[in-house]
Parts: C-alpha cells; structure tokens; sequence
C-alpha cells in the first residue's frame, strides 16, 4: 500500500469515528433529537396547509408605519390547535429587553448579566424593533481592534456588517426587523419558525408587537417531547376509546423512550384499529403489536 493510500485509508476510518467519546446518555440524547425533528416536521406538513395565516410576527421598521404582520393567537373549540401546548405556556416572563438608544457597552453588560447570547430590542411604546446579539457585538470589537474596512470590491455582506460595526446604540447594532412569535402560537409552529430562522431565542409580541416575553428552544423542545408517563396516559385513552368494556382489561400497555408495546387478547379488528390510533399519536417511536385474536 502506498502513501497516498495509507492517507486515504486513515482518513476514512478517522470519519467513522463519533467527533467525541459515546457517554451512557448518548442514545436517549439522539431519540429525543429525532423525536423532536419529527415533531417539527408534523408542524410543517401542518403550516403548510396554513399559508393563509402567517406563524411569525415580523415587526416592519417602525419609521414606515406599517402595523407588524400577526400569528393565530388564540384557539377555538375543536380547533386544530385544541388541546396542544401553546408559546404561552412554555415563555419566559417577564422577559429581558433593552432600549434601541442604549450603548453597546451597556449591552455587553446586559447579556452578561442575563446569561443570554441575544435579547430583543424595544422602542418607547415597548415594541419590538430588533434583536441585538453578542455576534452584533463581537462584529463591532473585531472592526474596531483589526481596522479591516472593505475595499471598493467588497461583498454586499461585508459591507452591511461594517456600516452596523460602526454603530454605537442598539438601534445601529441590531438585526431588523426581529422575528417574532405570536403567544397563542403552537409550541409545535414556533418550534419550526425557530429551525428555519436558526434562532435559539425568539421575543414573543402581542398583535401589536409589544413584547410579552421570550421563547427559548429548550423549552420548546421540552414540550414537544412528552415523557413516557404522558404517551402512555394517551395510549390508555385511545384503549378506552376503541376496546368494548369487555375488552378493556384486557389489553397491556407499557411505553419505554417512545416506544408502545401492546399485548393482551382482543378481537383482530379491535387490535388493528388499536395499533393504528396508537401509531398516530405524537412522540410514539414504535409500536409493538403482541395482540393475539380473540
């Protein structure tokens, strides 16, 4: 084998190999990763069918007078939204924000204190112009210590994030308009706005665009995925729901990281209507059928 082989060889095997050492979580950690996607995913097959109500509150520059675009806020009996958690269940409020004249190094001193990598920006009237980031500011530190200007031929890009590295406030600092999200949204909706916009942190606004409080991905994510103990409390609904009393007791449940497994003695119909209702139900991995026809 020659050394071009030998580099080629070693190469793919150093590929093979996990970025990091497999600790004892690291299983449940990607179930719940994949659990989560799915989840995401059933939120955008349903938006899809729901253009017509925009998710997202995109506050418009407030120098245009344009009033901010709007999300459901609010469920109706026997909605498609009945029964699911809400954005404004799962936020935090009150939340943190800052005015658009304050000086970045009062912001650096803001988000330290927070512990947060960005926080909405709002005007006098308390209405989300913006969001200010430490990536905002860290763009404003390494123009100031490099002296890096572009040149005539620069990127479009570059020379937007020079124009706000020279900024003092938030307001010349900020990404605007901010993305935002309605409370009444699904936690499922606002799960998907928050993948598509790569934001780990989202302001919630009210139909105005004032802001009521913040909504982060890990409590997204920590309502989108159910323990065992609530699948298996659906699951024994959907029994009740399709087994005759008679049939009732005899059916077993348990459900271990996602996963149903039904046993027991019922009518082959009953079991086959049974498996299906389960398999529909949200954050079920699998279902294992050990029904046997009566």
């Amino acid at each position: 084998m020659n050394q071009h082989q030998n580099y080629s060889t070693g190469a793919d095997a150093r590929r093979s190999l996990p970025s990091r050492p497999w600790s004892p979580g690291e299983t449940a950690r990607q179930d719940r990763l994949v659990r989560y996607l799915g989840a995401v995913a059933v939120a955008a097959t349903k938006q899809a069918g729901m253009r017509e109500q925009p998710l997202s509150a995109s506050v418009s520059d407030t120098s245009s007078g344009q009033a901010p675009q709007t999300a459901p806020s609010s469920r109706q009996p026997g909605s498609a939204h009945a029964g699911l958690p809400l954005v404004r269940d799962v936020m935090d409020v009150p939340a943190a924000s800052l005015r658009d004249d304050l000086p970045y190094r009062e912001i650096a001193r803001l988000l330290a204190r927070e512990q947060v990598g960005a926080v909405p920006v709002v005007d006098a009237e308390d209405l989300v112009v913006g969001v200010v980031s430490e990536s905002d500011l860290l763009a404003k530190i390494a123009f100031e210590a490099s002296g890096h200007r572009p040149g005539r031929v620069g990127g479009l890009r570059e020379r937007r994030l020079h124009g706000k590295a020279r900024g003092e406030t938030a307001a010349d600092l900020m990404t605007s308009p901010a993305i935002t999200v309605l409370p009444g949204a699904t936690v499922a909706e606002a799960a998907w706005l928050a993948a598509l916009s790569r934001l780990k942190r989202i302001p919630v606004t009210d139909r105005e665009g004032r802001l009521v409080g913040v909504v982060g991905r890990d409590a997204l994510l920590q309502a989108l995925i159910r323990d065992d103990v609530g699948i298996q409390a659906e699951v024994e609904d959907r029994i009740r729901a399709v087994c005759s009393p008679g049939d009732l007791k005899a059916v077993e449940v348990t459900v271990h990281d996602g996963i149903v497994e039904l046993a027991g003695r019922v009518p082959s119909a009953t079991g086959t209507r049974l498996v299906s209702e389960v398999a529909e139900i949200a954050d079920v991995v699998e279902v294992k059928n050990l029904l046997t026809a009566a």
